[in-house]
């Protein structure tokens, strides 16, 4: 393992700025004509060339020029980006634009998507924040013909859920909203563990509304996030990585099926804490390989979600992780304020 000096590092971080601008592989002569390094353009080949042994960079088969590679990303998030937050122009603008929000925590997500997409230039997405159990907080029986019932619940953080059951037995309007006053003062508050070891009134049908209820919500907890908003996929398409038709369904998928982001999504909102960079899937989400994420963790008063962007591996890290620190921050004391939590 070569040892990378305080050259090699400027040289490096030199390759991965211009690369991410360009999309073109970065050359000696161009890094000694356009960076006062003090150094001759022979010198930096053989650094650029040292690197590369290292692992840092690689170069296309027809470019005499070095490209970065994902070791070479990692070390520039970890060591060499330099990450400030945003000019306070455009934070004075985004709070002026969430201030014309009034307080809809559903407007709130559509705003930080679309601006997360025009500061970073990149794809944004941002989940609802939601509890990693869901809690009871309200339910109603409602009687619509013979023996069919709908029930609505209503969760602690404002999830509702619909579904209609059949009883073993006809009730009238009157006795299943007197159970499901009953039931609403035991189960307030508890999650599905809780309500599925408690102890109900043997009066039918208790006990079969409770399976209603402990079904509905064992659903919401299999769905990992919530409602997911993105915007800004224009941005991504314009890169010259994604020109090719498949490259560009395949972005486009990404988005519209759950299943590729959501396990990520979920890891960052109740794994980590604070701005987490993914380059080209960490070797463990071959869906997003092709990429680069930004993403961050947000909520209050026991609920999380997760906003960031995406964009190709060659993205503008230093610029997305600043725009997304900032939003994340922002949102958190928003909806802290919102439940008075602040």
């Amino acid at each position: 393992m070569i040892e990378l000096t305080e050259r090699r590092k400027a040289i490096l971080a030199i390759v991965i700025r211009d690369y991410i601008v360009t999309a073109a592989p970065v050359g000696s002569g161009a890094i000694a004509d356009e960076h006062d390094l003090g150094v001759s353009s022979a010198t930096i080949r053989n650094e650029l060339a040292a690197l590369e042994e290292a692992g840092y960079l690689t170069h296309p088969y027809t470019s005499a020029g070095r490209v970065p590679s994902v070791k070479g990303y990692r070390y520039f998030v970890e060591q060499l980006m330099e990450t400030g937050s945003l000019e306070s122009r455009e934070r004075r603008t985004i709070r002026e634009q969430f201030a014309e929000a009034g307080w809809e925590p559903e407007a709130w997500m559509q705003l930080s998507a679309l601006v997360l997409a025009q500061v970073a230039s990149s794809a944004s997405l941002v989940t609802a924040p939601k509890s990693p159990r869901s809690q009871f907080k309200h339910m109603e029986l409602v009687a619509l013909h013979a023996d069919l019932v709908l029930l609505v619940l209503v969760l602690a953080d404002s999830t509702v859920e619909q579904a209609r059951f059949h009883l073993a037995e006809t009730r009238t309007q009157e006795e299943l909203s007197a159970l499901a006053d009953q039931l609403n003062e035991q189960l307030v508050g508890l999650d599905r563990h809780a309500i599925a070891a408690a102890k109900f009134p043997e009066l039918t049908p208790a006990p079969q509304v409770v399976e209603w209820v402990l079904e509905l919500m064992a659903s919401v907890d299999r769905r990992h996030s919530g409602e997911m908003i993105h915007a800004g996929l224009e941005y991504v398409l314009q890169q010259p990585e994604f020109s090719d038709a498949g490259r560009a369904t395949e972005v486009l998928q990404v988005f519209e099926s759950r299943d590729y982001l959501e396990p990520i999504l979920a890891d960052v909102a109740w794994r980590h804490r604070g701005v987490r960079v993914i380059i080209a899937g960490e070797d463990r989400w071959d869906a997003v390989s092709n990429y680069g994420l930004v993403l961050a963790d947000y909520g209050a008063a026991g609920t999380r979600g997760t906003l960031g962007v995406l964009g190709p591996v060659r993205m503008p890290y230093e610029r997305a992780v600043g725009a997304v620190r900032y939003m994340s921050d922002l949102m958190s004391r928003l909806l802290r304020e919102l439940h008075g939590t602040a």
